[in-house]
């Protein structure tokens, strides 16, 4: 299986998450890359060291939508952990580029759907001057999730469970 880095930036260009992956598979939903438990997850802010993750988990980069999503295996606490982003930019078959807008929705195992770090989207927001457009995107994009991760609209409901499978 090929690999494919994924590269977050946030809004005015700084590294912020990087991990490389392995190519999957394509589906209706997007591009699947899977993370084997012990991948190495690189940082980019705060004091944060690189770290392996602690259970097998498959990414889904959506086409021409504002958020990519990570599906973990259990015993993760957490089911879905949704970035919302910019649309995936892919440059060439091997590296995958979003821009993180701060704005994260987990859904839990026991069902709960939270949104994350709106505080940090209006800070940043103002700070980095989203222009308004990207601004109801986001914003968009968060509500139309939280009600898609609270339903279980595919892909948030069994269809990732395939390619769980895959690692």
């Amino acid at each position: 299986m090929d690999g494919v880095d994924v590269v977050l930036r946030k809004y005015d260009g700084r590294p912020h998450r990087r991990v490389s992956t392995i190519h999957l598979g394509e589906d209706r939903h997007g591009t699947w890359l899977g993370t084997p438990m012990g991948t190495i997850v690189h940082y980019s802010y705060g004091d944060k060291a690189p770290a392996p993750t602690q259970q097998n988990a498959v990414r889904l980069v959506p086409r021409d939508q504002w958020w990519c999503a990570v599906f973990f295996a259990a015993p993760s606490h957490r089911d879905v952990y949704c970035d919302i982003t910019a649309p995936a930019r892919w440059h060439g078959p091997a590296e995958v580029t979003l821009i993180d807008l701060d704005l994260d929705l987990v859904r839990y195992r026991d069902g709960r759907v939270e949104l994350d770090d709106a505080d940090e989207f209006v800070a940043n927001s103002a700070a980095f001057g989203y222009p308004a457009e990207v601004v109801a995107r986001a914003r968009a994009a968060a509500a139309g999730l939280h009600a898609d991760l609270t339903n279980g609209v595919e892909p948030f409901g069994t269809d990732y469970r395939t390619w769980l499978e895959k690692l």
